[in-house]
């Protein structure tokens, strides 16, 4: 039992970790008139991540996203009974932390912001959406791979993830937001009720990581260090 729930408590905590801090983070800038900014914004985000993965890479191997279950999934590296309670844990820790968000920060600034949930900006199509969200994912699902599940990479814990992230902040936040984890999307959503293309939080992420990791894994990974 125990076996089975370290895994899923270091992901919930660590999905809570990511989406209290970096949606706080919005929720501040609104509350603050901008005094955060896209670049704060893109390190809370970016640092928070970073310490999530490498807290939690010795204990269930640092997901924090369901994108990066479902494409660790399709390489065969988790099975799917595991990878469900892996994307349970995480979607509960987003939830949490939105709810805690929302009991802990100012009303005004919970409404505005609306717990900090992600939406698309309003020149930019659905498609659009998803293709930028599956782009920047790549490279998130890329970085994990390459720094993280490759036995053979440098080991440079969760912090090459983390700026992959903070770096997709910056380059997509004024389109998608730049979620690139559907849990990081669905928690405040959900708590706020502000269901904004909601699908292309979940499609993009999911369609990038699962490409990236299969590239890795397919193309660029040494055999003989499996």
């Amino acid at each position: 039992m125990q076996k089975t729930l370290r895994p899923l408590v270091a992901e919930f905590i660590g999905v809570f970790m990511l989406t209290f801090i970096g949606a706080g983070a919005i929720v501040l800038n609104t509350y603050r008139d901008g005094s955060v900014g896209l670049v704060g914004i893109a390190l809370a985000h970016g640092l928070a991540l970073a310490i999530a993965v490498t807290a939690t890479m010795n204990i269930s191997g640092g997901h924090i996203n369901p994108a990066i279950t479902v494409g660790l999934w399709s390489t065969g590296r988790i099975g799917w009974k595991q990878a469900g309670l892996y994307v349970v844990a995480q979607l509960l820790g987003a939830v949490v932390a939105a709810l805690a968000l929302k009991g802990l920060f100012p009303i005004a600034a919970v409404q505005i912001a609306q717990l900090g949930t992600l939406r698309l900006a309003t020149d930019i199509s659905f498609t659009q959406g998803i293709l930028v969200e599956a782009i920047l994912t790549f490279f998130l699902a890329f970085a994990v791979m390459a720094t993280v599940v490759d036995a053979a990479a440098p080991k440079v814990a969760g912090w090459a993830v983390g700026l992959t992230l903070a770096m997709g902040v910056l380059a997509g936040g004024g389109i998608t937001g730049a979620a690139l984890n559907p849990a990081r999307a669905f928690g405040p959503a959900l708590v706020s009720n502000a269901w904004l293309s909601q699908l292309v939080y979940w499609i993009g992420p999911i369609l990038g990581s699962v490409a990236a990791m299969q590239v890795y894994e397919r193309l660029l990974l040494k055999r003989d260090a499996v």
